[in-house]
């Protein structure tokens, strides 16, 4: 394994994302054996400390095995990560960040979808309240950043209306993972969905009339804007 040192300023962050970009590019492969932590202290020129939680961060994250008393092994992101790995995978460069949020998109969709229809069965009074003023409350216009923020506020609402905490859970390593990737620059890509602002107060109406039919095909049509978007942009880099 060629690995450069680390500067002694850095902290176990810089060692955990070294680590992150050697496993999920394949320069580390999975069942490999990682050197000792004492051997990657000297490599890298940090103290053990650091190491050590470093490899606690990646065993959490589901990237490698510690065995006390054995080796260090790395494990097949594929089949041991989470979506945690969504922003490893992007920075790392193992798979394209487009493709990345293609993929997310239609994630999203389906989840998103599935929760608008939910949430019309299960919402309280209060909640398909708030749904509503989120929606009331969406920009007719105006910069992305508020737009973006819009639409996030109506769909965390619309999330927690589900009654699932796997959704709520899953919405925010998307968003995370967002945020790590350019929020901006995903929001300018899908703005046909992220602007119009009459398809959101149609989508709180079905919610607050519990119309779960309803809620789910506006929801799905409208989230389908990005899938497209995204599905257009890989096609022109082809």
């Amino acid at each position: 394994m060629d690995l450069a040192p680390i500067s002694r300023t850095a902290i176990s962050d810089t060692i955990f994302v070294r680590l992150v970009e050697e496993i999920l590019t394949g320069r580390l492969p999975a069942g490999e054996a990682l050197p000792s932590e004492r051997e990657l202290a000297l490599t890298l020129q940090v103290n053990r400390h650091a190491v050590r939680e470093a490899l606690k961060r990646l065993q959490q994250a589901g990237l490698i095995r510690i065995s006390h008393g054995g080796k260090t092994r790395v494990l097949d992101w594929r089949e041991s990560a989470g979506l945690d790995a969504l922003t490893g995978l992007a920075v790392a460069g193992a798979i394209p960040t487009r493709q990345i949020i293609g993929d997310v998109a239609v994630m999203r969709r389906s989840i998103a979808a599935d929760a608008a229809r939910l949430c019309a069965r299960h919402a309280t009074p209060e909640q398909r309240a708030a749904i509503t003023a989120a929606a009331a409350a969406y920009p007719v216009a105006g910069d992305l950043a508020a737009v973006s923020d819009a639409d996030l506020t109506f769909w965390t609402a619309i999330i927690d209306g589900s009654v699932n905490i796997a959704y709520r859970l899953a919405l925010n390593t998307l968003v995370a993972a967002y945020d790590e990737m350019g929020r901006e620059a995903i929001y300018a890509l899908g703005a046909a969905e992220f602007a119009d602002r009459d398809a959101h107060i149609a989508l709180a109406a079905a919610i607050a009339a519990a119309d779960e039919d309803a809620a789910y095909r506006l929801a799905d049509d409208l989230l389908t804007r990005f899938v497209t978007a995204c599905q257009a942009g890989a096609e022109g880099e082809d």
